[in-house]
């Protein structure tokens, strides 16, 4: 299978000579779940910037489903990868929540009847049906990120990058994001989270490639990336306190993701001592 995201050698240099990307090799495939994590400052937001063209290579290459993104425009490449900021004040320009949804299908030149198609999609799938009429800009913070997202999926790009989507998120709008991620990935759209919520990270993704410093330090399954300790020390991550506390008292040093995973493990030996 061809990726359908490539780097190879990508470097980036930003004016004054600050390089946040130094060498990066990395392939995506078609239908992979996958976080980049690692602290401010280690490249992970430069580096899906040059996915949809809004940065581009100063060495190296970036190829997007095929084609070298150096030839390509921006509006081009982000019908194919969609971006929602990690702000959702830095993304929103229309005066109700419908024509910020309009916004994608119209720049794409969409059908009549397909840009509705789409849009009632996002609506029911964000239950954002009461809301159609009103200013983005004065939702609260759960919802106003809630319709980047949506108008964004309205245009249905293969590729979906979400930049610190947990940020500012209450527990309905977690729920509604492991809603969409799991559904974007049964449908075989490929998905890529930058993120520091490493609870969600572990719980709603299959791979994680791991920075700092312009360097990736890791790329592998989300188990095995939690179990490299002082790479992840490198890096400045602690892996999610459920991982931590199975790493501690289980005598095999099980990797677990989620408290459920935990309780799963231990409840049919509620009589063996572990603390």
């Amino acid at each position: 299978m061809d990726p359908i995201i490539q780097t190879k050698n990508l470097v980036h240099e930003y004016k004054g000579g600050v390089q946040a990307l130094k060498g990066v090799d990395v392939s995506i495939l078609p239908n992979d779940l996958i976080s980049i994590i690692g602290q401010n400052g280690s490249g992970k937001t430069t580096l899906v910037r040059h996915f949809n063209g809004l940065l581009k290579p100063t060495e190296g290459s970036v190829v997007i489903d095929g084609e070298e993104t150096t030839t390509k425009s921006v509006g081009y490449l982000s019908q194919k990868v969609g971006y929602v900021f990690q702000n959702p004040n830095h993304q929103i320009f229309s005066s109700t929540v419908m024509d910020e949804l309009k916004v994608g299908p119209k720049n794409f030149k969409f059908s009549e009847e397909k840009t509705k198609e789409r849009i009632e999609y996002v609506v029911n799938l964000l239950n954002l049906g009461k809301i159609l009429d009103k200013h983005p800009m004065t939702l609260d913070y759960t919802r106003k990120k809630l319709v980047t997202i949506a108008s964004v999926l309205a245009y249905a790009p293969k590729v979906m990058i979400l930049d610190e989507p947990t940020g500012g998120l209450d527990e309905d709008g977690r729920r509604l994001l492991r809603k969409i991620l799991s559904l974007l990935h049964e449908q075989g759209n490929t998905v890529v989270m930058i993120s520091h919520d490493m609870d969600f990270v572990a719980e709603n993704t299959d791979r994680v490639i791991v920075m700092a410093e312009g360097k990736v330090l890791l790329d592998s399954q989300i188990a095995n990336v939690f179990s490299e300790t002082e790479i992840l020390e490198k890096a400045w991550i602690e892996p999610p306190q459920i991982t931590l506390l199975g790493l501690d008292v289980d005598p095999e040093k099980r990797i677990f993701l989620s408290v459920g995973d935990f309780v799963s493990h231990y409840k049919n030996r509620s009589s063996q001592k572990i603390i």
